[in-house]
């Protein structure tokens, strides 16, 4: 391979990572801009042009995009935009600051008239009363904007006018193969009915009345790894570099303590008790209290990205990017990013099966179950409320499934000599 595209390719790959692991793309947009940067690559060959910079940056938004600006290009083309100034910048600095997420152009939610009025009261009331979160409050305002529309588009400009008939007429508009949408928004509803009856916006208290959706199909069974597998994972992590030692012992704390994500990107240097060897935190999930011991190999790993691999920082969390400003996760995608890159550099076989830090998880109380543990103590360990979430593994533990299986008895052979039987000749 030419020394010049490999130190291309090497960017590339580089800058995918840093999307992924730093800014929590996901790893289809990140797949976009791999594209739109092999296109680059491609572009440089045509043209003889041997290094990447500044100037081949300015060469490509002159030759191929035509000097357009942003509103001008389709799709793609701002994809390749802002991919080649995140690589010239990238370059030059290790990180990317471009503001590349806003591809596409949205149009603002904003809730007007007396119904939108009501609307916003209602998600003023859950952000400050309730202290619901951020993401919450999203998902309540991007699920009641089509409702608004819809009022609108129906000239009903009345609270007063909403009533059941309207409500069900509008859901039976909605796509119903897009079930999970569905559930949000029926929940969205029925939250902001109750909340109108109770400020006396509305007569009557629709939200025990609009029907609750029920979905019937069987969940997915849990995606769960091999012992050998997860062995074979842990193995690969190449542990010289400062990222490398932090993401050992980020997958560490799933696939042997059975850390959810949330919990591990959240860590904080006050939950590590080394007097006692054990790691103390509130769940993210469930609130609850947990209590884990900080096993030999975890907490090697812990020592190990603390003393050579963390950045000098007073950030009272223990998981930090590695490049400035050194801020710790702003989202627990992050740690779900390191441990998919992390199987596919370790050519586990993924296919079929989810591979993010949850399956660790999974891994852990499937392995448990096989070894005969308790489910009370297998409880304890995950943290749930109660065996009943626990229980959700039992379906994964096919080897003690099997050992309830009865031996079916042979039927007699003068079962089918019988005269006048079904079988008799």
């Amino acid at each position: 391979m030419n020394k010049q595209i490999k130190k291309f390719n090497e960017l590339m790959s580089k800058a995918g990572d840093y999307l992924e692991s730093e800014l929590s793309y996901s790893l289809s947009t990140v797949g976009v801009y791999r594209a739109s940067w092999k296109k680059i690559r491609k572009y440089m060959d045509l043209n003889g042009i041997q290094h990447y910079d500044g100037d081949v940056e300015a060469r490509i938004l002159m030759d191929v995009l035509k000097g357009y600006s942003i509103p001008k290009l389709s799709e793609t083309e701002r994809f390749m935009y802002h991919g080649a100034k995140m690589l010239t910048e990238f370059q030059r600095t290790g990180i990317i600051t471009v503001p590349a997420r806003s591809i596409r152009k949205v149009d603002p939610i904003v809730f007007d008239g007396v119904i939108g009025k009501a609307i916003n009261s209602f998600l003023e009331y859950k952000k400050f009363e309730e202290r619901l979160a951020v993401r919450t409050l999203d998902v309540y305002r991007r699920n009641l904007f089509p409702f608004l529309q819809y009022c609108n588009k129906n000239s009903t400009c009345s609270i007063k006018d909403v009533d059941l008939a309207f409500i069900l007429g509008y859901l039976e508009k909605l796509d119903c193969g897009k079930k999970t949408s569905l559930q949000i928004t029926i929940l969205s509803l029925r939250s902001f009915t109750k909340y109108a009856y109770q400020q006396r916006l509305l007569n009557i208290d629709y939200s025990n009345k609009i029907p609750r959706y029920r979905s019937v199909n069987q969940p997915k069974l849990p995606s769960t790894y091999s012992k050998q597998e997860i062995e074979k994972l842990i193995s690969s992590i190449d542990r010289s570099s400062p990222i490398g030692k932090r993401n050992y012992a980020i997958i560490l704390l799933a696939a042997k303590l059975g850390l959810r994500a949330s919990d591990i990107s959240r860590l904080k240097f006050t939950e590590l008790r080394w007097d006692t060897s054990s790691i103390e935190i509130k769940q993210v999930k469930t609130g609850k209290k947990l209590v884990l011991p900080i096993l030999p190999d975890v907490g090697n790993a812990l020592i190990d990205y603390l003393k050579y691999g963390r950045p000098e920082s007073q950030n009272p969390f223990v998981f930090l990017i590695v490049r400035p400003p050194y801020a710790q996760f702003h989202t627990s995608q992050v740690v779900t990013h390191v441990v998919q890159r992390a199987y596919r550099k370790a050519g586990i076989n993924v296919k079929g099966r989810r591979f993010g830090a949850h399956s660790l998880r999974h891994s852990l109380g499937f392995r448990m179950l096989e070894e005969s543990t308790a489910l009370p103590v297998i409880s304890e360990v995950f943290g749930h409320k109660s065996t009943e979430s626990t229980k959700y593994y039992l379906r994964i533990d096919l080897k003690s499934m099997r050992q309830c299986m009865l031996d079916v008895p042979a039927i007699p052979a003068s079962f089918y000599e019988q005269k006048g039987g079904l079988f008799y000749e």
